[in-house]
């Protein structure tokens, strides 16, 4: 895949128009599951999944690679499609777009996690903390009800 095909303006723009197609790192250990708080805006200070946009050509495996080695440090092996998460607070509050991200569960396959550049605090969760994503929130009530996280952090 070669350079992004949009310039950061072209990108805020088409973005701020259609949905945004983009990967949940659903990072499942020993220690519960990974979540990062973000440093940045959109939803500073919000715990969250690891994610980020789906980029032009990227098939969403390799996606999922690219963002868990990006925002957490770590080469993942990618499991199951755990489902979608639509973000409608985005456009309500006032934020460009509409993200949809693609759920996967992964297993660190080398490395230790640690965060990336986009977040101030990395956590290993069995429930759902105060101050998540809310649209991911919902999410993770969800998953934790249905699994027991296995695997180390």
């Amino acid at each position: 895949m070669g350079p992004h095909p949009f310039s950061a303006a072209q990108f805020a723009e088409i973005f701020g128009k259609v949905p945004r197609l983009t990967v949940e790192v659903v990072c499942n250990t020993a220690g519960g599951v990974v979540l990062t708080r973000r440093s940045i805006e959109p939803c500073k200070g919000q715990w969250h999944l690891p994610g980020g946009t789906v980029r032009f050509g990227e098939h969403l495996r390799d996606a999922v690679v690219r963002v868990a080695r990006d925002e957490l440090g770590v080469t993942v092996d990618v499991g199951r499609l755990l489902g979608y998460i639509e973000y409608p607070h985005m456009l309500r509050d006032g934020y460009r777009g509409w993200p949809v991200g693609i759920a996967f569960e992964v297993a660190v396959a080398d490395g230790a996690v640690v965060g990336g550049e986009q977040s101030d605090a990395v956590g290993c969760f069995r429930e759902v903390p105060p101050g998540t994503l809310r649209e991911q929130a919902e999410f993770l009530h969800g998953y934790f009800a249905a699994q027991a996280p296995a695997g180390s952090c």
